[in-house]
């Protein structure tokens, strides 16, 4: 157990994680907090669940992982708390939304709305965080950092 709490929350001690860490957190907490609570003129939860489970025919199950993620993931990253998960689950769930809804749309997002969709290129860049978090910790000022000098 003690290995797994030492993966989990040493971290390596530089500002840059901090800066990967807390980028991917707060572009990430709108979009979880239009999906769970409705701000940001999003629609809910409810509407939300809808929407992945009718119209996209996700699974309920991954529909109400995808909030989750996007809402808690981001607080916890912006906190620095177990990043390597989040990251992880960020990474996994991007990878999932390339393959679902962007790949036949390619590489560029749909600066001019003359596409059907978006590109994965924004995907890309999430992903390429999420990775940073995932091989180096939560960086300085971080609870994981905190919490693994307790141990």
């Amino acid at each position: 157990m003690k290995h797994l709490v030492k993966i989990l929350l040493e971290t390596n001690p530089t500002i840059g994680f901090v800066i990967a860490r807390s980028t991917l957190g707060l572009v990430m907490f709108p979009h979880g907090a239009q999906k769970l609570l409705g701000l940001f003129d999003g629609n809910g939860y409810s509407a939300t669940m809808d929407f992945f489970t009718t119209q996209m025919g996700l699974p309920s199950l991954v529909a109400f992982t995808i909030i989750i993620i996007e809402f808690f993931g981001s607080i916890a990253l912006i906190l620095g708390f177990i990043s390597r998960f989040w990251a992880l689950s960020f990474a996994g769930m991007f990878v999932g939304i390339i393959y679902t809804t962007q790949w036949e749309h390619g590489f560029f997002m749909n600066w001019f709305g003359n596409q059907a969709g978006e590109g994965y290129e924004y995907s890309l860049l999430i992903i390429g965080l999420a990775l940073s978090i995932l091989v180096n910790g939560s960086g300085k000022w971080s609870m994981d950092s905190l919490i693994s000098k307790k141990q």
